[in-house]
């Protein structure tokens, strides 16, 4: 068994005013680079960071799934600034591309030269996460997940370098975030937990933390939903349950969702919140023979009173359609993939670094037939 997490972690509402005094102590200087996506800068949030910082360059040019153009663009404009540690304020999306560029900034080529695990020869320079989502975990995991648009693949790059130095995350932050986005990246987080807790290489130290994330999570989600700007208890709790869960996936796996998503992102574009959203239902059913007891914990921690495993399992995977639906999540018919993608999106999610964790075997045809399964669900 293995756990780790070096990030220093500053938690609760307002903690994004501390960043100028988090940079001093943890990278020693204020000499940063700041990478985010145009939303983020639209809606306000960096206006505060920008006083502290005020001579600091911001790369606002990260998009959903961000694409590997777009990353080695980034760390060119960093490698020319040569700042002392690199800022990231944004979704998973804004992060990834962000703790990306902090590993280029320190060694040479493209960021396609670097998937895998512990590639690098330099360490890259320190990162500080702040996300603005509930459900992204990249603030406190060791990888960062990059779209190779000519090869429409999601490639992981990884090290455990790779951590930020530290993750600043305000609840605050998602008061400007839309109702859809607080959805999906919480149900986001929900997979990142039910994942964590169920795959191969889960441990006791994961489990805790996957635990008390499916327990904030449930407890909070749909309040934050309803009413993220009053509910200071629900923001608190989808932030918390959201960073408790990537610490719970960053140190044991996710599974067969994960690389469904993944293939469905990185060939049509799709929001990986989303992605995960729609397939946790059916490839939690297609994992039921393995880990029936697994689901019948998480049934009691989301309240579900009931004594057989099997029964509970089956409520578990009801209720978490029904919050979906609640929180208008899309049926993947609604996503416009045509069924003659089918089989390229099977292929990808069976070669996905995460396959092997999953508790039960797919192979290319079970995804293909779970694919099918959900295509003619309209729930």
């Amino acid at each position: 068994m293995r756990f780790f997490i070096p990030t220093r972690i500053i938690f609760g509402s307002g903690s994004l005013k501390r960043v100028d005094e988090v940079a001093r102590e943890v990278c020693g200087s204020t000499k940063g680079f700041l990478i985010t996506d145009s939303g983020v800068h639209e809606a306000g949030i960096l206006a505060p960071v920008l006083r502290c910082f005020p001579d600091m360059p911001v790369f606002d040019g990260v998009e959903p799934n961000p694409r590997h153009e777009t990353v080695n663009r980034a760390a060119e404009e960093v490698r020319s600034f040569k700042p002392d540690f690199i800022l990231g304020i944004g979704g998973g999306s804004a992060l990834d591309a962000a703790k990306a560029a902090a590993m280029l900034a320190s060694n040479p080529g493209n960021i396609e030269d670097y998937e895998g695990k512990g590639k690098y020869k330099n360490l890259p320079l320190p990162f500080i996460a702040v996300p603005t989502t509930c459900g992204t975990g990249s603030e406190v995991t060791w990888v960062s997940v990059i779209t190779h648009t000519e090869r429409k693949f999601k490639m992981s790059i990884k090290g455990p370098e790779m951590f930020p130095a530290a993750a600043l995350i305000d609840p605050d932050l998602l008061l400007t975030l839309p109702r859809r986005l607080i959805a999906s990246t919480g149900l986001d987080a929900l997979t990142h937990a039910v994942e964590a807790y169920t795959v191969k290489p889960a441990t006791p130290f994961t489990d805790v933390f996957a635990r008390r994330a499916l327990e904030l999570i449930f407890n909070s989600l749909e309040e934050a939903c309803t009413d993220i700007q009053h509910n200071i208890q629900a923001r608190k709790g989808v932030m918390l349950g959201s960073t408790m869960a990537g610490i719970a996936f960053g140190n044991s796996d996710v599974g067969a969702v994960h690389c469904i998503a993944e293939s469905v992102g990185s060939l049509y574009d799709t929001p990986h919140g989303v992605a995960n959203s729609v397939f946790l239902p059916f490839v939690m059913e297609y994992n039921m023979p393995e880990v029936e007891g697994r689901y019948a914990d998480i049934a009691r921690i989301a309240g579900i009173q009931e004594e057989d495993n099997g029964t509970a399992a089956k409520a578990l995977i009801e209720k978490i359609r029904q919050i979906s639906r609640k929180l208008e999540i899309p049926s993947f018919r609604d996503l416009g993939i045509p069924e003659s993608a089918f089989s390229e999106i099977a292929q990808k999610s069976f070669i996905n670094n995460s396959n092997p964790s999953n508790p039960r075997l797919l192979e290319e045809k079970d995804y293909l037939e779970l694919l099918n399964i959900a295509y003619k669900s309209f729930s």
